[in-house]
């Protein structure tokens, strides 16, 4: 095991806080002293199935501590998602049934696979605890927390303040979470920013048990691909860990040139000497990114699928179509009797937008291009002549190859 000082250089990287830091800093000590790792825990709830580049900065930190020799214990909860966490949220959660949140809690662990060695990590679902437990159970952790104490959070104090509903079963959450740490003895916590009142609740209900009680280390909020909004599913500024290398390559080479130095510290192992000549001003933006879209496609993908991702991004923005174009299946009866369609429909059959009042506004906008020699169509109503393999563009990044079915 590392000592205390490499160890410390490598776990403040992108750190907000450390609470209390002195407390941590003994627990490293003595760890190293007596041989003894850490119990490192991240909750995860699986309220979805998409696992992004947000929810990786903090299983990037648990990771750094696994290869510090530290132990990772991770928590699926399964039983504090039916509740859902009101940390950052200026609503209730929606409801979700338990085998959802099942279904998701498979699909999350393959992913957060991509980041921890799960081969050396405890996984531990809430519910193994949570569902045992009876109704005078449920009210004596109850009794551990006073309403003052949760109306003084500040999501609550807002949604309060804004006479929006707070209810009973959101004040559960913290106290359920805070439990989760009783139950595996945790030495440290991580979490982002807005977790932190949750944290420190676990050290209450820890020494009310006669355990040390834990430390908890919070990461700042990833920024979307916006540049401005936290990274979400619901924003459409998420980078996925699942995304192909061309879909995270690309996205990364779009985000503003503002939170690149966040992107840096948080999402990659790049030595800081390293970023800062990469983001000195009058350097070009665009190489700092390229570094970054190739350090984070690497990662869940490998070197080669980087490289290649890189290059494929530079021939498309030479205007070079893609090397592999996807079929799109366009079944003939939508065409009229001369084998024609208009170009709004066009669009919105092939799947390159949502809804035809999108199609519309990108085709007038002039983001519709069609055939070998790439057309501009950008009147909505044009008739367009579908011919099977016709190349069909919309954007720099939406490209299919019409392929039609049917008699």
């Amino acid at each position: 095991m590392r000592d205390v000082a490499e160890q410390l250089q490598v776990l403040r990287r992108g750190v907000e806080q450390i609470v209390p830091e002195p407390e941590f800093l003994r627990k490293l000590e003595r760890s190293v002293r007596e041989g003894r790792p850490l119990r490192v825990k991240y909750g995860i709830d699986p309220t979805g199935i998409d696992v992004h580049l947000g929810h990786t900065v903090p299983l990037r930190k648990l990771r750094q501590f696994q290869d510090l020799g530290h132990t990772a214990v991770i928590i699926i909860g399964n039983y504090t998602a039916l509740v859902g966490d009101p940390s950052g949220r200026d609503e209730t959660r929606s409801k979700l049934t338990q085998a959802q949140v099942e279904a998701n809690a498979r699909d999350y662990l393959a992913q957060v696979g991509r980041i921890i060695d799960l081969s050396r990590a405890e996984v531990h679902h809430n519910g193994d605890w949570f569902s045992k437990w009876s109704f005078l159970d449920v009210l004596d952790l109850t009794r551990r927390m006073t309403l003052g104490q949760i109306t003084a959070r500040e999501d609550f104090a807002k949604r309060i303040a804004q006479e929006k509903p707070v209810y009973l079963h959101e004040c559960l959450y913290p106290l359920m979470q805070g439990w989760d740490s009783v139950e595996i003895r945790a030495d440290v916590e991580l979490g982002g920013t807005e977790q932190l009142f949750s944290l420190l609740v676990a050290r209450d209900l820890q020494q009310s048990q006669g355990q040390e009680p834990q430390v908890a280390m919070t990461m700042p909020i990833l920024v979307g691909t916006d540049g401005t909004r936290r990274m979400g599913k619901s924003l459409g500024n998420y980078i996925g860990v699942a995304e192909s290398p061309e879909n995270q390559f690309g996205k990364i080479m779009s985000v503003p040139d503002e939170p690149m130095r966040q992107y840096f510290t948080l999402l990659t192992g790049l030595p800081m000497a390293e970023m800062d000549r990469l983001l000195t001003p009058g350097v070009n933006p665009r190489d700092a990114k390229e570094v970054l879209g190739k350090s984070i496609v690497a990662q869940y993908h490998g070197d080669e699928a980087a490289e290649r991702a890189a290059a494929e991004f530079r021939r498309r923005a030479a205007g070079a179509d893609p090397n592999e174009i996807p079929d799109a299946p366009l079944d003939r009866s939508k065409l009229d009797a001369e084998g024609q369609l208009p170009a709004f429909l066009l669009v919105k059959e092939l799947g390159l937008e949502t809804s035809t009042s999108n199609a519309r506004r990108v085709i007038e906008q002039g983001g519709l291009t069609i055939g070998p020699d790439r057309q501009t169509v950008a009147d909505p109503k044009a008739m367009i002549a579908v011919t099977d393999r016709l190349i069909v563009r919309v954007g720099k990044r939406k490209i299919v190859r019409v392929k039609l079915a049917g008699g």
